[in-house]
């Protein structure tokens, strides 16, 4: 074998690689989200306040300013805070103390890098406050995070292998140059496609879910295209390598993060702090 036959196969095999990787971390991530969601109450929040504080921490490694201490500690304990607030139902509370931390994350950041550490904990706030807020619903909580979870997912794994094996333009390539408008579109319909389920279940009328579907599809694309810009603004591959095979969890939630923010407004404006939900579910 060639030198230049070598390279292509040596990428192909890490390629295989990183797929099974991927495979194998999905397999053991995905029921586990499922069930702790399912559980909901402290252990969800739990989980996502662990995740949000993940998040900043990784925006502030992304950013390089990691470093700071007490940059790391104000934002990772007011995110701590908040949670505790949200697990005894003191969601008023919760966001006066995320305003709080973000004033304070932002007072002790150096002045050249200030507007990105507040955009950081801005962005894993939003995600708490968001997470939490879309399963608080009794009734139909769960319904509507597997609905935006299973969106986020099939629209990463769509767009994963119609990218793949259709290839063609690349939808950002300055940005992210391995996403293509095949990509895109695969991502986009099996979205609909879950949509299209839901509404069969009886989850509410099949217009308003597939529109619902269809902007959070569009919304994951561009949350991790966001994240990917994040990334290349400051020379960063990956934001961590807490997951195998994918990255760190800015690297997996990007998506889900912008998709759940959208939701957990459009589900407020309809159904209250508390109805979020239902707001979203029920049509």
């Amino acid at each position: 074998m060639t030198e230049g036959e070598a390279a292509p196969a040596a990428a192909t095999e890490q390629g295989s690689r990183n797929l099974l990787m991927r495979v194998i971390a999905a397999l053991v991530l995905a029921p586990l989200a499922i069930a702790i969601a399912y559980a909901g109450g402290w252990l969800w929040t739990a989980l996502v306040t662990l995740a949000a504080i993940g998040l900043y921490i990784e925006w502030l490694m992304i950013v390089g300013v990691a470093h700071l201490k007490r940059v790391v500690a104000y934002g990772a304990i007011t995110l701590a805070i908040a949670g505790y607030c949200l697990v005894a139902g003191r969601i008023g509370a919760a966001f006066v103390i995320l305003a709080i931390g973000l004033v304070f994350a932002t007072l002790v950041s150096p002045p050249e890098r200030r507007a990105w550490i507040a955009a950081g904990f801005f962005y894993a706030a939003a995600a708490e406050m968001a997470s939490v807020l879309a399963r608080l619903d009794a009734a139909k909580g769960f319904a509507a995070l597997m609905f935006v979870l299973l969106i986020v997912w099939v629209t990463d794994i769509g767009g994963y292998f119609a990218g793949r094996g259709i290839g063609g333009p690349k939808l950002w390539p300055r940005v992210s140059p391995n996403k293509t408008w095949a990509g895109a579109i695969g991502g986009f319909g099996a979205s609909l496609a879950v949509a299209a389920g839901f509404a069969a279940f009886d989850f509410g009328r099949t217009e308003p879910l597939l529109l619902l579907g269809a902007v959070l599809s569009v919304v994951s694309q561009l949350g991790d295209l966001f994240e990917s810009a994040v990334k290349r603004r400051f020379g960063v591959k990956d934001s961590s390598q807490i997951i195998p095979g994918h990255g760190g969890l800015l690297d997996r939630l990007d998506g889900f993060v912008a998709a759940v923010v959208v939701a957990a407004i459009f589900g407020f404006l309809r159904g209250g702090a508390d109805g979020v939900g239902r707001g979203l579910m029920v049509w």
